[in-house]
């Protein structure tokens, strides 16, 4: 039943975004289309109420909270994948204030925040502004051509939402940068990647050059790269193998992580800064 509901909800989701945009582009849908349409989504609905409510139950029988029960019956329910793609969204519209407010995130008082934004900024900052052309280019084009207003909007929007993704894109990275502090390094990517490494893990810290890297975040074996344009130029070796979760949400076990910052001799000496006492500094080659 699990399989069927989830099924049903995708396709739900995609046969609702397709009329909604019929509709608005003025395709006159005959009435029992529209009412056909509507059924199936109340019976969709009534079985997603009712998977919830015996995923809610079962959950509440092996004695969760309440809130924890409507969290776990959520969880069964929505894939990880689409949790992760969804908790993206949340995360870099947050981001967006954040770089508005001019704050970062993750960064507590005593923590050297690593920035690895600078590599990639030409690239984004082009890509935003071709997006940012496209938007009058297409409504232009639109109105020369008579479109209907409605068609216009939907493409607006489409276009508008498009610019927002890559603005909190940019605004993510400026804002969730690595960060070295006394208890934990934390290696980023943005709001798609986050991997927390406690400090007594960190047997060693040096530059490495890595200048076709493939990918942004990928595991070979137990090593980690998390790259920027291609680049790697820090790897910290660890002393006990540490969980990552990928962008999606596979989990993986690494004991090696190569990383990019816009100044690894920076980056080296937040080590150095922030070194507990006890351990000492890591070892550094530069």
């Amino acid at each position: 039943m699990l399989r069927l509901a989830r099924a049903a909800l995708f396709a739900a989701v995609g046969a609702e975004v397709l009329l909604v945009v019929l509709v608005a582009s003025g395709v006159s849908l005959p009435g029992a289309v529209l009412a056909t349409a509507e059924t199936l989504a109340l019976a969709v609905l009534g079985l997603e109420t009712v998977t919830v409510l015996r995923l809610y139950r079962a959950a509440r029988r092996d004695g969760l909270s309440r809130r924890g029960a409507a969290r776990a019956a959520y969880e069964r329910l929505v894939p990880v994948q689409v949790r992760r793609i969804m908790g993206f969204d949340v995360r870099g519209m947050v981001s967006v204030a954040l770089w508005l407010a001019r704050r970062r995130h993750g960064v507590p008082p005593g923590a050297v925040p690593v920035p690895y934004f600078s590599a990639q900024a030409p690239a984004l900052l082009v890509f935003l502004g071709a997006m940012v052309v496209e938007l009058f280019v297409v409504e232009v084009v639109l109105r020369s051509l008579g479109a209907p207003v409605a068609v216009r909007t939907v493409l607006v929007v489409l276009d508008a939402y498009a610019i927002l993704v890559a603005l909190a894109v940019i605004a993510s990275c400026v804002t969730r940068p690595h960060v070295v502090s006394a208890a934990e390094v934390r290696v980023r990517s943005g709001a798609f990647f986050d991997l927390r490494i406690p400090r007594d893990r960190v047997a060693a810290v040096r530059r490495i050059r890595g200048h076709a890297e493939r990918g942004t975040v990928r595991v070979a074996d137990d090593v980690l790269t998390v790259a920027v344009s291609s680049q790697a130029n820090l790897l910290l070796e660890l002393t006990a193998p540490v969980t990552a979760v990928r962008p999606l949400g596979a989990t993986c076990e690494v004991r090696t992580v190569r990383c990019f910052a816009d100044d690894p001799v920076a980056a080296l000496d937040a080590f150095t800064r922030t070194a507990p006492a006890r351990d000492g500094a890591p070892e550094r080659t530069v």
